[in-house]
């Protein structure tokens, strides 16, 4: 039981430090890694680096090569913006879902309360946003949106789009040092946030889903932004120092 806990351990411990080197750009897209070499760096064997690079392959970061072993992914602008689309469709079919099957009282006043929450990280200046607070609530409120419909298929399915650092909800949320340049985004998304809400009370499918998908353009949005006019953003969102460096005008 001890060496199968310490197996355990040890691959987690190689799984998160691999994706945050990964996710940080310290290694780039196109490397080539090799077990024995990471397991060395590591400090362990090589066998949960094995599966640390098997994980990673799963969740989009990594490629088997065709000779074996594995490379780290480079994705194109247009991937990136394909897996908004593909995200706002999901969470789109999620929001309808919900209104048309009809949501019990208590979880709409879970997902009422985390907006309200919210509401509170966005205060009346143009600095005074809590960042922290706003982008883990951020996260909970579509968590909570893809469970709504009661359909695991449907969770499940949008937990594999937003596995990529860049896909998720918050990906493309300002840091400390940007909010002003964002500042009206994050009033759009919050009023979205409470569309949403009441188009799934009120049962208006059709527009709850409209809705939705709106919310994810928002990520495009900032996105395009990034890309077109403020490149410097580029290390502030994780996992986008993968993408080439194309921009919209090329896609």
């Amino acid at each position: 039981m001890a060496s199968q806990t310490t197996a355990k351990t040890h691959t987690m411990r190689a799984l998160v430090e691999l994706r945050k080197r990964i996710i940080d750009g310290d290694i780039p897209g196109g490397t080539r890694l090799f077990e024995v070499a990471l397991a060395e760096d590591l400090q362990i064997s090589r066998t949960p680096v094995r599966e640390a690079m098997s994980r990673l392959a799963e969740e989009g970061l990594l490629e088997r090569a065709r000779s074996g072993g594995f490379l780290v992914r480079s994705f194109a602008y247009a991937d990136v913006i394909d897996t908004i689309e593909l995200r706002g469709v999901l969470e789109g079919t999620a929001a309808r879902l919900a209104a048309e099957r009809g949501v019990s009282d208590a979880k709409l006043k879970e997902i009422g309360a985390i907006v309200q929450k919210l509401d509170l990280c966005i205060g009346e200046t143009p600095d005074d946003v809590d960042f922290t607070g706003y982008s883990e609530l951020n996260s909970e409120f579509h968590e909570v949106l893809a469970a709504l419909p009661g359909s695991a298929t449907l969770e499940r399915e949008l937990d594999r789009a937003k596995r990529l650092p860049f896909a998720s909800p918050s990906a493309f949320l300002p840091d400390k040092t940007q909010l002003s340049k964002f500042r009206r985004s994050l009033h759009v998304a919050q009023e979205q946030h409470r569309e949403i809400v009441t188009a799934i009370h009120r049962r208006e499918g059709a527009r709850a889903e409209a809705l939705a998908r709106e919310h994810a353009q928002a990520a495009r949005r900032n996105l395009e932004y990034i890309f077109s006019k403020d490149r410097s953003l580029v290390s502030s969102v994780p996992g986008l120092a993968l993408v080439a460096s194309d921009g919209p005008e090329d896609v």
